[in-house]
């Protein structure tokens, strides 16, 4: 590959080669394929390896790049679909919402949580943790917040594994939905969730924050974080969200 040298624009240096090089990996590049290190790029397109940074975490941040632990910066293939809010309201655990359940524990939330629950600060509550997987990969990992007095028919259970986590979804589901509330931001992944989900503690997540009402109550808070480089969050008329191909959002416009 020869030398590219950038013109002189009025835009931010690394904003500009952000664009070539999004052409070079329409152009150049197979989805999967590993990008040349940071050396050469940087001697290839004449710029200090500080730009360079921040044009890949910004296509690494519109799904373009992926940084995988061991392997290096490769294209990343078209993001996949994953519904995660449909017109119907319905409890986590409900058929078909696509989540499977991994453990779970008697937990104090963080205090945000605790706020929405009305819970005391430091008070414990069944912590459930649930992944998706689309096509293999887990593409979101979640926390479900319930407090003891929304699920007072759940006995004492030693396992934290799990079947805890299904019998805390089962008697949730006894009670009567009144409606649900969900946000949508950007975030950070933390440690945790970055192991589950492959990515490196502080890469771009989608933070889905869903509060289920009961009895004029929130009795249950689930933050769900997906992977910002995997999935496409748009809002239909009905208000749901969803999480669409590459290809499908090109289809639409």
């Amino acid at each position: 590959m020869g030398t590219t040298q950038l013109e002189t624009v009025p835009e931010p240096k690394y904003w500009h080669l952000k664009t070539v090089l999004s052409d070079a990996l329409d152009s150049e590049f197979e989805v999967g394929e590993i990008l040349p290190n940071e050396r050469e790029l940087a001697a290839r397109f004449g710029v200090a390896r500080a730009t360079l940074r921040q044009a890949l975490e910004q296509l690494e941040l519109e799904g373009r790049l992926q940084r995988r632990r061991g392997v290096g910066t490769t294209v990343a293939p078209p993001r996949m679909g994953v519904d995660v809010g449909g017109e119907q309201q319905s409890w986590p655990g409900s058929t078909a919402d696509g989540w499977q359940p991994v453990g779970c524990e008697e937990a104090a939330p963080p205090a945000a949580i605790a706020r929405l629950l009305g819970t005391r600060p430091g008070e414990p509550v069944h912590t459930v943790r649930r992944s998706r997987i689309t096509h293999g990969q887990t593409v979101a990992a979640e926390l479900l917040y319930v407090p003891g007095g929304s699920v007072p028919g759940l006995t004492a259970i030693g396992d934290r594994g799990a079947p805890h986590a299904r019998a805390v979804l089962r008697e949730l589901r006894r009670l009567e939905l009144e409606g649900q509330e969900r946000a949508v931001e950007l975030g950070s992944a933390r440690a945790d969730d970055a192991k589950q989900l492959d990515r490196l503690p502080g890469a771009p997540v989608l933070v889905v924050t869903t509060r289920y009402v009961s009895g004029g109550r929130t009795v249950a808070v689930a933050v769900a974080t997906y992977r910002a480089d995997t999935c496409r969050l748009t809002f239909g008329e009905t208000g749901s969200v969803q999480i669409t191909h590459h290809e499908e959002s090109r289809r639409a416009s």
